[in-house]
């Protein structure tokens, strides 16, 4: 064997096991982003079952208050019912919106405030928010890592030819920039 096929050969060999493990790596990556997900969903889950409560307690004292009880309500059936990542994220953030004008409403009457109940779904929901903070944040890290190594040549060529679709992050909505004002 000459010199030059003996060349070739070692390029070879190397070329597939560069193209193994950058597929291997994707495919870790792309796993990480989903159980990620897995984990946002959880949390969601949990606020999703924790809103009817209070809508019910906010409703006990604030009942002539129906149209924000209506959105409340309509954003968390649209945040159940979403699919995808993109739907899920958009409906969430609906739901966040509508939940901060029930705690807006909850401001207007000292008695609910003072309802041992509200406080401590208040509590729960705060609870709640923070893991989703949480989760978010880890999703968006991996989901950058996936998506930087995919867009990353060589490794865009091979994720190119598998199935490695780009990964959405979950976003402040457009306007939510601001730090919102909360006084339990």
């Amino acid at each position: 064997m000459s010199i030059a096929v003996i060349v070739i050969l070692a390029v070879v060999v190397l070329f597939i096991i560069w193209w193994i493990g950058t597929y291997n790596r994707l495919v870790s990556l792309k796993q990480n982003v989903q159980s990620s997900w897995s984990q946002i969903d959880v949390q969601l889950k949990k606020r999703h079952d924790l809103v009817p409560n209070l809508v019910e307690t906010v409703k006990g004292y604030a009942a002539h208050e129906r149209g924000t009880f209506d959105e409340v309500t309509k954003a968390r059936q649209m945040a159940v019912d979403a699919t995808g990542a993109a739907d899920k994220i958009q409906a969430e953030n609906m739901l966040t919106q509508t939940l901060r004008s029930l705690f807006a409403v909850a401001e207007a009457y000292p008695d609910l405030k003072a309802s041992q109940n509200f406080q401590m779904l208040q509590e729960e929901l705060s609870g709640i928010e923070s893991k989703i903070a949480y989760a978010r944040q880890h999703y968006n890290d991996v989901s950058q890592e996936y998506n930087t190594l995919r867009l990353q040549f060589p490794a865009s060529i091979v994720a190119g030819m598998g199935n490695f679709p780009e990964q959405s992050y979950f976003d402040i909505p457009q306007g939510e920039e601001a730090v919102p004002q909360v006084k339990f």
